[in-house]
């Protein structure tokens, strides 16, 4: 007879679920209205993420949404969404490649919306308070390989470890509020990262992204004053440097 799998504890330092949602609504609302200020003439400008053009990165975070709407039904597949990885037509789309760049934009962000409203509802009333994690790649993050602690989860999944349900749900707030900034970089739009926002960001980035997540999804991080703010201090851990400034 087997019990359930051994849940990973969370760490003191991280929101319990509760916070990790209304981190999640937090960062979403931010990343909406960068989102809002999408036009087909940006779609070809480069974004603060290697080799991904705003194009890229929209089909990125469209493949977000759905792997993290995955995991609060409790069970992460295992599939892959980083580079190259499947996006409208389900086939691998290599970054940069041509595509129908200006036609469908509203569509898509309205897609986007929908799928984030409807992952922040799954979790507003949340299923469960732990999931299984299998090797979910959402592009800022490898949530199974998100080191809490000492424990590798990414290495001890497969011997059926759980990860708390409120560092997943942190780790999308992550993801989805790093990238809103990300797309503002593109736009041309000044849209930093909130100082409240960001200070609750820092630790869930300092959890999840490790050593060897530095030179394959994350360059390495950037100097900063210590008592820099903490949208500054989040951004250079990440080893996100401000694009060229250029009009909208």
């Amino acid at each position: 007879m087997t019990g359930p799998p051994p849940t990973t504890p969370r760490p003191p330092d991280l929101p319990d679920l509760d916070a990790a949602v209304e981190l999640l609504e937090r960062a979403l609302g931010h990343t909406r209205l960068a989102l809002a200020g999408v036009r087909p003439v940006h779609l070809a400008r480069p974004t603060p993420c290697a080799r991904w053009d705003l194009d890229d990165l929209l089909w990125h975070m469209d493949d977000a949404l759905d792997a993290f709407t995955e995991a609060a039904a409790g069970r992460v597949t295992g599939r892959g969404t980083g580079r190259g990885s499947p996006g409208r037509s389900g086939t691998a789309r290599t970054p940069g490649a041509a595509g129908p760049r200006a036609t469908g934009v509203g569509a898509r962000l309205g897609r986007l919306q929908t799928k984030a409203c409807h992952l922040l509802g799954l979790w507003a009333e949340p299923p469960r308070s732990v999931v299984d994690v299998g090797a979910i790649d959402v592009g800022a993050v490898d949530v199974g390989a998100v080191d809490v602690g000492a424990v590798d989860v990414g290495a001890v999944d497969r011997a059926g470890t759980s990860l708390p349900a409120s560092l997943l749900v942190a780790t999308a707030a992550l993801e989805i509020g790093v990238h809103g900034w990300d797309v503002a970089q593109a736009t041309g739009e000044d849209r930093p990262v909130p100082a409240d926002l960001a200070a609750q960001l820092l630790p869930v980035a300092a959890v999840t992204i490790g050593a060897r997540d530095r030179g394959r999804r994350f360059g390495s991080s950037l100097p900063v004053a210590p008592f820099a703010p903490a949208d500054v201090r989040l951004l250079a851990f990440l080893g996100r440097p401000p694009l060229p400034a250029r009009a909208g």
